[in-house]
């Protein structure tokens, strides 16, 4: 008789004791791994005839930290996929397998048969070479399914629309892993108050152009558009200062400015925020991205500016700069957007001092000239998934092989991959020392997905600011990952959420966290109530922003009959 469903589900030394009278009594034990995403009418026809083989069907799986199916898979937690596998009346024991394959768990249990299916009898795959080596090595068999009925959980996962209530199981899951609740995520906010960093990258003036496009042009079938006005701001590494501040940390930013800059400098602007700027008065001109918005969508963008590297003499004191800096810092966080600033001579004069002194050192990029791979020894690398794969050359791999290769190639611990509207994932080598790129097998990659938390989208711009900074404030206030994944997820939702560049507050997470369900379904603890002093210690005033400005401007558009929005 099988056990109860509650009883099934076991860890692997368990399991061993559990196999042990049945092996003395001369009884059959046979094995099946896999993924089990989705368990469809394939798996089923595989599994009942595995146990036709013998007299215990043992089924493992893997463990979400390894399937490499994608950024968002596996789509059911592990806990789940292992209950809808206990559930069948004909499979004796499930286990969760935290190794990337089967190979270790083969070794410890030597089971009598190994199945897989028909696809693997002419498969090279490594892997399963490996597995079939250590059974075969012990005198056990592989036996291959007919596969007679196919389905693949990736093509009907494909399928699918998205499902909400998957994604609160999704949360809930990580949050129950790594002790996430309400308390403890509001104790890491506070946690990150008056941490001090240093941020240096490259300054870009971000300027948006709200325009009617109800015209057509007479001459030629282009748009014409009718400008009703603009905004401009500071964005690139500017932007991940004003957000670190935001967040309640002291931020000194060294950045180039332009020598003769006719449209205003970034003095006033960062310090109205609190924000200390050290600047080099090195380049010819001031890079400006300009942007054009009509009816709700952003309809191009236009940059301007070249790329201007420093000489060795300002490379010298932008060194200088940044190591007085660090003297009284906690953090150092590079933002590399591609115009010259963060070189690799740079990162490797200042970056391992700031190591040695304990610093935590994080870095960003965010522009298609900037590259990810001179952000050496970094504790964390955020970065989107399509400037990951443009760095690395590499648009066809796994992404946590390229992310694997990348940590190789720079020597990280961890790195968090926007997704953008699909949420984000965070990658952890701290499990075993990253591969160099040249690696054939990935080793120990430890991974969350962290579905998009933004109610809905308004503008991605500050996003990844968003990510980057609060990541780093909770991984330099020694919160873990998990942590600083979820409040990353958190930030960048509520940054997209709004038009413009708005920096995130320690109190908008605050308050925003009381609504999380995830948050709440904890039973250990009774939550705090927040109260106004609360808020307006964690959320300080800050200046008037660039995007109360842009609403202005949409006022005032509107009420000589235009309609125009920021750009979503």
């Amino acid at each position: 008789m099988n056990p109860p469903l509650d009883r099934k589900i076991v860890d692997v030394h368990s399991l061993i004791e559990h196999l042990r009278p049945a092996r003395a009594a001369g009884r059959t034990v046979v094995h099946c791994h896999g993924c089990f995403d989705i368990v469809h009418p394939g798996h089923i026809r595989y599994l009942r005839f595995a146990r036709e083989l013998g007299d215990i069907l043992v089924v493992s799986l893997t463990g979400d930290y390894d399937v490499g199916k994608g950024p968002d898979r596996p789509y059911i937690p592990q806990e789940l996929r292992a209950e809808n596998l206990a559930a069948l009346e004909f499979v004796d024991w499930v286990v969760i397998d935290p190794h990337p394959t089967a190979a270790e768990l083969l070794q410890l249990l030597r089971p009598d048969v190994y199945v897989k299916g028909r696809e693997y009898a002419q498969r090279h795959d490594p892997r399963f070479q490996r597995e079939r080596e250590i059974v075969e090595g012990y005198g056990g068999r592989v036996v291959y399914h007919s596969g007679d009925v196919v389905f693949s959980s990736t093509q009907l996962i494909r399928s699918l629309d998205r499902d909400g209530h998957l994604d609160e199981v999704r949360l809930r899951t990580l949050c129950g892993r790594a002790d996430i609740h309400l308390k403890s995520f509001r104790a890491a906010l506070e946690a990150v108050a008056g941490l001090k960093a240093v941020v240096v990258g490259d300054l870009i003036r971000e300027r948006y152009v709200l325009c009617d496009a109800s015209e057509a042009a007479e001459d030629a079938p282009v748009l014409s558009l009718h400008r009703l006005g603009g905004t401009e701001q500071w964005g690139g590494a500017a932007a991940t200062a004003l957000q670190l501040q935001a967040l309640g940390a002291s931020t000194a930013l060294v950045t180039a400015t332009a020598r003769n800059d006719r449209r205003g400098r970034p003095e006033a602007a960062l310090a109205a925020a609190g924000v200390e700027l050290r600047a080099l008065p090195i380049r010819q001109d001031v890079v400006e991205h300009t942007t054009y918005v009509a009816d709700d969508a952003k309809l191009f963008r236009v940059r301007s500016g070249t790329t201007q590297a420093l000489d060795s003499s300002w490379e010298r004191e932008a060194a200088a700069l940044i190591s007085e800096r660090l003297k009284h810092a906690d953090l150092l966080v590079w933002c590399d957007c591609g115009y010259g600033l963060v070189a690799p001579g740079l990162v490797a004069a200042t970056t391992p001092a700031a190591r040695e002194a304990g610093l935590l050192v994080a870095g960003h990029v965010a522009g298609p000239r900037a590259d990810i791979g001179a952000l050496c020894d970094c504790d964390l690398l955020c970065v989107s998934e399509r400037r990951l794969r443009e760095a690395m050359h590499d648009m066809s791999q796994s992404l946590p092989t390229v992310v694997w290769h990348l940590l190789g190639r720079t020597r990280g611990k961890a790195a968090i991959v926007s997704l953008h509207k699909r949420g984000l994932i965070g990658f952890d080598a701290s499990g075993g020392a990253a591969g160099s790129a040249t690696s054939s097998e990935p080793g120990r990659l430890r991974s969350e997905f962290v579905p998009a938390l933004a109610v809905h989208y308004a503008d991605l711009l500050g996003a990844e600011e968003a990510i980057l900074a609060t990541a780093t404030l909770i991984l330099a206030a020694k919160k873990g990952l998990p942590m600083a994944i979820y409040a990353a997820a958190g930030a960048a939702g509520l940054a997209a959420s709004r038009a413009g560049f708005v920096p995130v507050t320690a109190g908008e997470l605050h308050a925003w966290a009381g609504t999380r369900a995830e948050l709440r379904s904890q039973s250990h603890f009774l939550p705090d109530a927040a109260t106004a002093a609360d808020l307006a210690r964690l959320a300080p005033p800050l200046p008037p922003t660039p995007a109360a400005e842009v609403s202005a401007e949409l006022a005032a558009a509107s009420s000589h009959g235009k309609e125009a929005s920021e750009g979503r």
